[in-house]
């Protein structure tokens, strides 16, 4: 049978991690050919960090490196934030995989089309 593996991580699961073991865990899964979707998205330097380490990764015949989409992060405009003058930024949901086999086709404020292939 063909096809990909997609695993749903969950918010908790990500908050028990280091910033630097989210970045391994994202890198090894994606390696693997797996499609992430990351409950909540990556901080900003996270995803800094996962670019720059995959990057020294990409290998001509092998690693193809990743595609990443998130939603837009959102600023938490609640009362309790107004009140004490916090602007806290909240990310959303990402999706992460290998580039020779996921392609996005299209991103708004609410939705991600993309394209899964299982063909390298």
């Amino acid at each position: 049978m063909q096809g990909f593996q997609m695993d749903l991580i969950s918010e908790h699961r990500l908050a028990e991690m280091a910033p630097v073991e989210k970045v391994r865990f994202i890198i090894d899964e994606v390696r693997e050919g797996k499609i992430l979707v990351l409950e909540k998205g990556l901080s900003p330097a996270e995803e800094a960090s996962l670019i720059e380490m995959t990057m020294t990764l990409i290998e001509p015949d092998g690693f193809s490196g990743i595609e990443m989409e998130s939603y837009p992060a959102e600023v938490d405009t609640s009362i309790f934030g107004r009140l004490l003058k916090k602007n806290t930024i909240k990310s959303r949901l990402t999706v992460i995989g290998p580039a020779d086999q996921l392609k996005t086709l299209r991103k708004d404020r609410n939705m991600i089309s993309a394209l899964i292939s299982t063909h390298k």
